[in-house]
């Protein structure tokens, strides 16, 4: 059982929520934020990368960051950019993607059933990055980016839905990267105590991104509660999709030889995977097949059976076979989520972009890999396991700005 609320969100109207929409704060660097908002002020670049606006080489974890922040989401308040709703709600976000048609509901799920695991994780947090969106949160006291979860089909939640989407929608938009983005406000009684009741019957909810945010949703709380302050920190802002709809893309990789040859490493992995030439880009389509890419030729790489125990959940994940098979013994890579010469590229990025990065640099070598599967995040989160490191990269992004969720006393 989850406990999922209705809240009173700060929502852009209509007419501003595409120029207000953002992609989330951790999916581009400074130079890339600061070219994305533009001259738009209504950009929530602005709040979720403040420090676009001050002098460039600025630490991005200084006081005055998160003091902007907060300046400018108060701004945007009192300029009505965004407008509380008048009563608790729920909300219905539909995403399409080309193929790709994903249809959550927003709303705030109890810090609590994050602390107990019924809301499970596959990864392990970083401090530096758990502690920046403790100060980013508690400087605005505001969560204004949602957690992405996961769920088990639920016949009452998606009766509620289908007759929502029926309805008119508060925005619908195209962004500039071609996915389109509908909102449906859910204000009817009738219908926010349905999906209270019914996400009350599902048994879990599973992170699929945003593990940073949620632990430190559970570290404000913690921290407000001791203080004996007041207001809805007890909950985190979420999107809850029923994970058969959602799209998992590869999470590659981009290696520094370190003075190794590319014609040594092919030898070794031949002894553990058939090593194939390819006359195209390699981008495999089942699991235990990866492509190599180096010195401009792109390879084939097949796991030779019995290198590794298919019964174990971790590894036999694609990303464990080859940190575990290739990437520690053979390139001398330690812990991933710290080794300076291991570059991870997103899988939305496509395999052109491994062939960029490889060919500006031949000490490297990219690998290009099958995307994890939700079965397998699921398997893993419900063993009370912990996946490598960036071993999903989850499409399209959840865009930040459409709803915000203040920690505030009503």
């Amino acid at each position: 059982m989850v406990d999922v609320r209705p809240f009173r969100a700060l929502r852009a109207p209509k007419n501003l929520a595409q120029r207000v929409a953002s992609l989330p704060y951790d999916v581009m660097d400074v130079d890339e934020a600061r070219a994305m908002a533009g001259e738009d002020p209504y950009s929530f670049l602005r709040v979720s990368r403040p420090e676009i606006e001050l002098a460039a080489g600025v630490d991005a974890h200084d006081d005055a960051v998160y003091e902007l922040g907060r300046r400018n989401l108060d701004g945007f308040v009192t300029e009505g950019v965004l407008v509380r709703d008048d009563t608790p709600t729920y909300s219905v976000y539909r995403q399409r993607m080309g193929d790709v048609e994903q249809t959550g509901v927003v709303g705030v799920v109890a810090v609590a059933d994050y602390d107990s695991g019924d809301v499970r994780t596959h990864e392990h947090t970083r401090p530096d990055k758990e502690l920046d969106r403790v100060r980013h949160i508690s400087a605005l006291d505001a969560q204004d980016e949602p957690v992405f979860l996961l769920s088990p089909r639920s016949a009452a939640i998606e009766t509620v839905v289908g007759e929502v989407v029926a309805t008119a929608p508060v925005a619908d938009f195209v962004s500039v990267d071609g996915v389109q983005h509908t909102v449906w406000v859910v204000d009817a009684p009738a219908y926010v105590t349905a999906l209270t009741a019914s996400f009350a019957a599902v048994p879990r909810l599973y992170v699929a991104d945003g593990h940073h945010r949620s632990a430190a949703a559970s570290r404000v709380a913690a921290e407000r509660r001791a203080s004996g302050a007041r207001g809805e920190f007890d909950t985190f802002l979420a999107v809850v999709f029923p994970s058969d709809e959602v799209a998992v893309l590869a999470y590659n990789r981009v290696v520094d030889l370190a003075g190794r040859s590319s014609a040594d490493l092919l030898a070794r992995l031949s002894e553990d995977f058939v090593v194939v030439p390819s006359p195209d880009a390699v981008e495999p389509l089942q699991r235990h097949v990866f492509g190599l890419y180096a010195a401009g030729q792109w390879y084939e790489l097949t796991l030779r059976a019995g290198v590794v125990d298919d019964a174990d959940l971790l590894a036999r994940l694609d990303v464990a076979v080859l940190q575990d098979v290739a990437l520690a013994p053979l390139l001398g890579i330690g812990d991933p989520r710290t080794e300076p010469r291991l570059t991870f590229v997103g899988g939305i990025r496509g395999v052109a972009e491994l062939e960029r990065l490889v060919d500006a640099d031949p000490s490297k070598v990219a690998f290009s890999l099958h995307p994890t599967s939700t079965e397998e995040l699921l398997d893993v989160a419900d063993a009370g396991l912990v996946m490598p490191p960036k071993s999903t990269w989850f499409e399209p992004k959840l865009r930040s700005g459409l709803f915000v969720h203040s920690l505030g006393p009503a």
